[in-house]
Formats: structure tokens, C-alpha cells, sequence
């Protein structure tokens, strides 16, 4: 048990940060917040999506894991979060020659990045395909060794998504005088083009399962 909970704690961190790395509606949304409202942009994002992950761990605990494991959902799932992926990516590119850096805070009606953190979360199926898979095993580990090592798993994580937004929140809102219209204008383009990158392999992972 001593070194059973630190083990699944650091774990937990450098799996989650591997999925923080990849770019995905929440990350495009914080860089894009990040520069008109700062630095607290990204921790708000991820309070938002940490209640949700929260929420999700309850209810896989309670039964619903045997459900998102089965063929139909991850069909659906991939499908419909490829078409969301895809909307989106097509939407950021559209808007992509008017889009510029601006720091004025009550130039937009502001936005509530918790709530944002939660509905984006949701909108990206690589969120519930990972819950579905990795997740899952991951929880049935550590709840043989109790509520700490529920405990440990979670807040591994939780402070990798913290940490790595934080990072990007940060870095945008400081490197202000650095950045220009140009700049963000291609960072939102890589972003987007991700975000195709993903919806194409969602669908096609859903189709392989159909046939």
C-alpha cells in the first residue's frame, strides 16, 4: 500500500499529460480565452472539466462502464464526435481571415470557462473513448486499494490537465507583446487542422467497427 498509492499517483499524472498534449476543442478554447482574459483562463477550463471527469468516475463506478464498453456506443460516440470535431474545424477555418488577438475584456459578453470546460469536454470523443478504455482499467486498479487509491488516481489525473493548460494559459497571456494577428492566426489553424486530423479518425474508427 505505501508505495502502491505514489506508483498509481505518478502514473496516473504521465498518462493523463499524454492526453493533455493532444489538441482538442477545450485546449483551442483556452488558447483563444487565454488572450482576452488572462492566465486564469486555462485552471477555469480544467475546474470545469475536472467536475465533470468527477462525475463520470462516480458513474463508472456505479455501473455504467459495462455500457460505454459496448460496440454500438463506441460507434455512435466516434460518429457523432467526429461530426462535432469536424464542425467545429470548419467553423475556425471560415472565421479564420477576421480572426484577431485581441485584449480588450469588455469587448465580448464574457464567457463562463467552467461551464465552457464541462460542454467542451463532452464534445470531444476522445474524452469518453479514453474513460471507456484506459480509464476504466485504470479505476478498477486502484479502487482495490480503497478511497486513497481513488483518491490518488484522480488527483494524478487532474493536476496533469491542470498543469499543462496552466502552462498554455499562462504562456499566452504573458507572451502578450510577442504575439501578433499573424501568429494567432496560424495557432488557431494548427489547432483546427488537429481537430480534422481527429474527426477523420473518429470516423473512421467508428466505421471499422460497423463492417
Amino acid at each position: 500500500m505505501t508505495l502502491a498509492l505514489p506508483t498509481i499517483f505518478i502514473s496516473s499524472f504521465v498518462i493523463a499529460l499524454s492526453g493533455a498534449l493532444m489538441p482538442g476543442p477545450v485546449l483551442t478554447v483556452t488558447v483563444s480565452e487565454s488572450a482576452r482574459r488572462g492566465a486564469i483562463a486555462g485552471p477555469l477550463m480544467i475546474f470545469g472539466h475536472g467536475i465533470l471527469e468527477l462525475l463520470l468516475v462516480f458513474a463508472l463506478l456505479a455501473g455504467l462502464a459495462p455500457l460505454l464498453s459496448r460496440d454500438d456506443v463506441f460507434i455512435f460516440i466516434s460518429l457523432l464526435g467526429g461530426a462535432i470535431l469536424f464542425w467545429m474545424a470548419y467553423s475556425m477555418f471560415k472565421d479564420l481571415p477576421n480572426v484577431r488577438l485581441t485584449f480588450d475584456n469588455d469587448s465580448e459578453k464574457p464567457r463562463n470557462l467552467i461551464l465552457a470546460g464541462i460542454l467542451l469536454s463532452i464534445a470531444n470523443p476522445y474524452w469518453l473513448i479514453w474513460w471507456a478504455t484506459i480509464g476504466i482499467g485504470y479505476i478498477m486498479y486502484s479502487v482495490k486499494f480503497g478511497v486513497p487509491g481513488l483518491i490518488a488516481f484522480f488527483l494524478g489525473h487532474i493536476l496533469a490537465d491542470l498543469a499543462w493548460y496552466s502552462l498554455i494559459s499562462f504562456g499566452i497571456a504573458k507572451g502578450r507583446r510577442f504575439f501578433n494577428d499573424g501568429f494567432y492566426r496560424k495557432l488557431i489553424a494548427v489547432c483546427a487542422a488537429f481537430l480534422v486530423i481527429f474527426s477523420c479518425y473518429f470516423f473512421y474508427s467508428g466505421i471499422e467497427k460497423m463492417i
